[in-house]
């Protein structure tokens, strides 16, 4: 009987625990599975009732579109090249300019619209609306355009605007030339219908954002600040309409910016006493610089998908998944750690889960026979929204752990902040309005960019900063953003135009509609 008595109660103990799990797991399963079905994010105010616009149809005609192409074509051969912050095609520039005064003459006399060079070679234009009251608004794009080179093998001269099979190829296409002229040649086909803006906006184009903007849209952002100016919200390039890109999802998905990942740019370097080859020590600069730099790589940055805006970006798709994806992915509250450990497989996927680390620079010795006596390598960070720069650094810090290695913060900053995307967000909503007008089968999620653009600088300006232009990206079409063979087809250009001609249009409202029904939430 002793001997049954502790065994008995083992097995009673064991029981209830077995129990107390599958009833925790039939809990939990019930949830997320009332979750997966009733989990609908875009319905907000899809089925609300708007504010009555009486909206001009922009109504391209043949001759237009020709126009419009042939205006297009002359912005891509300008080789508005960025090399370096101080090195600029502004021979390049200056014939931009004259192009768009050329392209765009109604913009350029209209009473309403006020036109100034910012920086030399930077544009702003301030368009007056009728109700003063209204906030404004701020359109971004830039001028300049990375270095290409025709013998990285393009199909066309990067710099031709040639045609194929309906494509316009050439630098700047897709980056970011397509949002300039789009959102000048909408203006221009909106004040020749007469339209006058309830809402006054801004026009912003940079022109050395492809080397930090630090001329360009710092001198904008400037300038507005001296005036006062505070904005309801700013659009700028960065993410686009994805149509096969995102594995499992059914249909194309438009992903609108509601932040950038931060950036630093680390030095680390080891200094030792210089030596004969034939005499080597034990550890050199170089290797142990080699040994800091591969700690590095084996010790990633920690996972921290769910922790920031990505977990928006799947909520907002999972319906347009099938099962199991449409469960995993409407219930990331209890599987962001397994959906993060699949998705850091793969280097693009990588880097929506954590700070993302790349060794990028190694330089080091001057000649074959001499033991070099310094070593110098640089690593560049993407930093995740949920980390600060000063916690990437002290990670490196803990990483490295070797006082012979040099860390020095060359630049950096932290991730932008996230913009509001709920049903009371005037920018969010009002982009997502126009994109689905336009393009009723896409699913609208907000996102975030791992690169970064020339917004960044107007955050004293506005709390709602958005990046998204309607350009479509099939599989593939991601590596010609600074890649080779960089190109847009001449629908999607229109579209572009039609995009901000409805746009500006769309911000003329007063306030948002109250939501048709709120998101189901447990």
């Amino acid at each position: 009987m002793t001997d049954r008595g502790p065994r008995f109660k083992i097995c009673k103990f064991l029981k209830i625990v077995i129990c107390s799990l599958l009833l925790i797991t039939l809990v939990l399963f019930t949830i997320a599975s009332v979750r997966t079905l009733s989990l609908d994010v875009n319905i907000g105010l899809e089925l609300a009732h708007w504010e009555k616009t009486n909206n001009l149809a922009p109504d391209i005609s043949h001759r237009q579109r020709e126009e419009l192409l042939t205006n297009f074509k002359e912005a891509i051969r300008i080789p508005t090249v960025s090399y370096t912050e101080t090195q600029l095609n502004t021979t390049a520039l200056l014939q931009f300019h004259r192009l768009l005064r050329k392209a765009f003459p109604t913009v350029f006399s209209s009473s309403l619209v006020h036109h100034e060079v910012v920086a030399d070679y930077s544009h702003l234009f301030s368009v007056r609306g009728s109700q003063p009251a209204l906030v404004p608004y701020m359109l971004l794009a830039h001028i300049d355009v990375v270095p290409a080179s025709e013998s990285d093998n393009w199909e066309a001269p990067p710099f031709s605007a040639e045609e194929i099979d309906g494509f316009i190829y050439g630098r700047g296409t897709i980056d970011d030339k397509q949002s300039v002229m789009g959102i000048l040649q909408a203006l221009e086909y909106l004040l020749l219908k007469g339209y006058a803006p309830r809402r006054g906006f801004y026009i912003g184009l940079g022109h050395d954002e492809e080397v930090s903007g630090f001329k360009g849209a710092m001198n904008i952002v400037r300038v507005l600040k001296q005036r006062g100016v505070q904005l309801a919200f700013v659009l700028d390039e960065g993410l686009a309409v994805l149509d096969g890109v995102i594995s499992g999802l059914q249909g194309p998905a438009a992903l609108i910016g509601i932040s950038e990942k931060g950036q630093a740019t680390v030095k680390l370097s080891v200094s030792a006493a210089p030596g004969h080859s034939s005499m080597p020590p034990s550890e050199s600069s170089i290797g142990i610089l080699a040994a800091a730099v591969k700690r590095l790589e084996d010790n990633p940055m920690p996972r921290l998908f769910g922790h920031g805006p990505e977990r928006a970006t799947f909520e907002h798709l999972a319906h347009k998944f099938r099962l199991p994806m449409k469960f995993i992915m409407s219930n990331l509250w209890l599987f962001s750690p397994l959906l993060g450990r699949v998705m850091e497989r793969r280097p693009d996927t990588n880097a929506f889960v954590r700070t993302t680390t790349a060794v990028t620079m190694f330089n080091a010795g001057l000649k074959v026979n001499i033991i070099p006596s310094v070593a110098e390598a640089y690593v560049n960070l993407r930093i995740h929204s949920a980390q600060s720069l000063k916690e990437v650094l002290d990670l490196i810090q803990s990483v490295v752990g070797d006082q012979r290695v040099k860390i020095e913060l060359v630049d950096g900053f932290d991730p932008l902040p996230v913009s509001s995307y709920d049903d009371m967000a005037f920018g969010f909503q009002i982009i997502k309005k126009t994109v689905l007008d336009i393009f009723p089968g896409v699913t609208v999620a907000p996102g975030i960019c791992i690169g970064n653009t020339d917004s960044r600088h107007f955050k004293e300006l506005t709390n709602d900063t958005y990046r998204f232009a309607p350009t479509w990206f099939k599989p593939g079409d991601a590596q010609r953003f600074h890649g080779v063979n960089e190109r847009i087809s001449k629908k999607n250009y229109e579209e572009l135009v039609v995009f901000y001609f409805n746009l500006i249009q769309n911000c003329d409202i007063q306030k948002l509609p109250d939501p048709h029904s709120s998101v189901h939430e447990l």
